[in-house]
C-alpha cells in the first residue's frame, strides 16, 4: 500500500470514528469514552502524516509506533463501548476490523523500517 492510499485510509478511519462518537448516547460515561475514542481515532491519521515527514529512519519508527499505539487504543475504547452496552457489536464490527488491519499494516511497516535501518 502506498503512502497516499494509507493517508486516505487513516483519514477515512478518523471520519468513521467521528460518526460513531456523534451517534453515542448522551451521558457521562459515553461522553468520556467517546472523547477518548475521538482523540485516539483521529490522531491515527494525523500521526501517520507526521511519519511521512520523518527526518530519519529512527524518527519514522518512533512516529509509526505512536500510530500503532493510537490505533490499538481506539480498539480498546470501542471494545469498552460494546462491553458496557453503549453500542452494539454490529455497529462497530467493521470499524474494529479496520483498526485491526491498520495496526497490522503499521506493525509490518515498522518491522520493515527496522530491517532496512540495519
Amino acid at each position: 500500500m502506498n503512502t497516499g492510499e494509507m493517508k486516505q485510509r487513516t483519514k477515512a478511519f478518523a471520519l468513521r470514528v467521528i460518526k460513531l462518537v456523534e451517534a453515542l448516547p448522551h451521558g457521562r460515561t459515553a461522553d468520556v469514552m467517546g472523547k477518548q475514542l475521538l482523540r485516539c481515532g483521529t490522531s491515527v491519521g494525523a500521526n501517520y502524516r507526521a511519519s511521512c515527514r520523518a527526518k530519519s529512519p529512527a524518527d519514522f519508527i518512533a512516529k509509526m509506533s505512536i500510530v500503532e499505539e493510537e490505533a490499538d487504543e481506539a480498539m480498546y475504547w470501542m471494545e469498552l463501548l460494546v462491553e458496557s452496552n453503549l453500542v452494539s457489536q454490529d455497529r462497530v464490527a467493521a470499524l474494529m476490523d479496520e483498526a485491526n488491519q491498520l495496526v497490522a499494516i503499521i506493525v509490518s511497516s515498522i518491522k520493515t523500517a527496522r530491517t532496512n535501518k540495519q
